[in-house]
């Protein structure tokens, strides 16, 4: 199945290199173009848009009054911004945005975010995964809950463990024992979360109960064993 798209991006240069790198995508039938929010509106109340591609920093209607305008269209197509302002990412995700791809743009990256936005098209199971926007260095970056594996509690933060990398977020680690218990997230530790499908071994008996993944060994709490054993291992 393929599918139209909008791109609208009031610099000619990008929106032209953005239509290219989407026409060539075999997802994509049709590339639809704006100049302008007021232009891109037009061509999203016409329902025969997939995934709308927008820029940020546009003149009048901005990619933000876009995203809050499709709010009210009886279909609304997912949200992939594309811009080169490394600081929205946070009110993009309050505005529902499925991804956030910074300029310049890579042809890999941006087929990534059109194949998330296709799956929260279709109703996949993707469309349920959270995006986390973390800081890196003078940079927002995008994590994805599906790619956590563990979590340390610090403090009021917590920090988010991947295959490759760890972050820091400003978020209380019970916050998101609660928020991420459906999606496969154990308590085993005051200070530790871990995802069930990370747990390569449970060890459960003795003193010193623990959980091992394949990076590290983290300690199980005497009062939450009965929990991470049922959670486990049943």
């Amino acid at each position: 199945m393929s599918v139209a798209v909008l791109v609208a991006d009031d610099e000619a240069p990008a929106r032209h290199e953005l239509a290219a790198l989407l026409a060539a995508d075999p997802r994509v039938s049709v590339v639809h173009t704006a100049s302008g929010g007021a232009e891109a509106l037009r061509v999203l109340e016409r329902g025969e848009v997939a995934v709308a591609f927008l820029d940020i920093h546009m003149p009048g209607i901005t990619g933000f009054d876009l995203a809050r305008a499709l709010a009210g269209l009886r279909t609304r197509p997912p949200v992939v911004f594309v811009t080169a302002d490394d600081s929205g990412a946070v009110r993009a995700f309050d505005l529902e945005a499925v991804d956030y791809v910074l300029k310049p743009v890579r042809a890999e990256r941006l087929y990534r975010a059109l194949g998330r936005a296709l799956a929260v098209e279709a109703g996949a199971d993707a469309a349920d995964d959270e995006t986390i926007p973390v800081t890196v260095g003078t940079s927002t970056r995008l994590v994805r809950r599906a790619d956590v594996r563990w979590v340390q509690a610090n403090g009021d933060y917590s920090r988010l463990y991947t295959a490759s990398s760890d972050h820091l977020v400003r978020v209380p680690l019970s916050d998101l024992a609660d928020r991420w218990a459906d999606a496969g997230f154990v308590r085993v530790h005051r200070s530790y979360l871990v995802h069930r499908d990370a747990v390569t071994e449970v060890r459960l008996a003795g003193s010193a109960p623990t959980v091992a993944l394949a990076e590290i060994e983290l300690p199980v709490s005497r009062r939450l064993v009965p929990a991470v054993r049922d959670a486990l291992l049943r």
